[in-house]
């Protein structure tokens, strides 16, 4: 909790000092999409997180949450009660950590970050119970995205580990996954993994669809403009009745023979 205004390299920083050991709840109001993210990181971090309310706008939220990296992190966060998120009509000037002892405006400057506080009794107390009460008539944010840990744990027990280990390697070395030209999202991601261990397309797209991912239609999609840019291959597996099933196969040798961490950026580049 914090007490006193600090100045720090970051706004990470700064909700590590404000959150990391506190006791209390928190509700953080109107923060941007990069503090969203660093609040993301200070509470998947920290041994024992306190619960945190946040409370942004709706378009906002919206948008960051294209990420698959930040929406699953949010989701593993509201699964198990660290955060929960609602939407925020009417945004104040400035991004708040509001908690029953203080309130702390948050400030980005160039490559430093603030947490500019004040403790006075008076106002900390009618800061708090105005947003602890805009929070009870507010919306909660629907989040569609699946905890990443559900993903992952469904994965390896639905396609195999070394799939698993695959997605989660190439995850890891992306800043984002939006598939917006900010990286992969999480279906070309799946494919292409899928790809590089011979899987069916038919068991990585229902698995998909039933961990809540996407549908199968847009794994279908996405495996077709994969095929068309020359990153997946597939050939017709027969089965006992009805019609084959595609077998994904890499449709280029840099994709098969590159390092998993290399796999994004290969893939990022022909693409583009």
């Amino acid at each position: 909790m914090l007490r006193e205004t600090v100045r720090e390299d970051s706004v990470v920083d700064v909700l590590s000092a404000g959150l990391v050991g506190a006791d209390e709840d928190h509700i953080v109001v109107n923060p941007s999409q990069a503090t969203i993210a660093a609040l993301v990181e200070v509470l998947q971090t920290a041994e024992s997180p306190p619960q945190v309310r946040l409370f942004a706008a709706e378009p906002s939220l919206k948008e960051l949450m294209n990420d698959f990296l930040v929406a699953s992190a949010v989701a593993d966060l509201m699964d198990g009660g660290t955060m929960a998120v609602r939407t925020l009509d009417t945004v104040p000037n400035n991004a708040l950590l509001v908690s029953r002892e203080s309130v702390v405006s948050l400030v980005e400057a160039g490559d430093r970050a603030a947490g500019l506080t004040t403790t006075a009794d008076e106002f900390v107390a009618a800061t708090y119970d105005h947003y602890d009460e805009r929070w009870e008539g507010a919306e909660p944010f629907s989040l569609r995205t699946p905890p990443r840990s559900e993903v992952m744990a469904t994965l390896e027990a639905d396609i195999g580990p070394e799939v698993a280990s695959d997605f989660s390697a190439i995850l890891d070395s992306l800043d984002s996954a939006r598939g917006d030209g900010q990286g992969l999202d999480e279906v070309t991601i799946s494919l292409l993994v899928a790809a590089r261990n011979g899987e069916l397309l038919y068991d990585i797209s229902k698995w998909g669809e039933d961990v809540g991912l996407a549908s199968k239609a847009t794994f279908s999609r996405t495996k077709t403009r994969l095929e068309d840019n020359g990153l997946i291959d597939t050939e017709k597996v027969p089965i006992d009745v009805g019609r084959p099933r595609l077998r994904l196969m890499p449709g280029d040798e840099r994709l098969a023979e590159a390092d998993i961490e290399d796999v994004a950026s290969v893939a990022i580049e022909m693409l583009a």
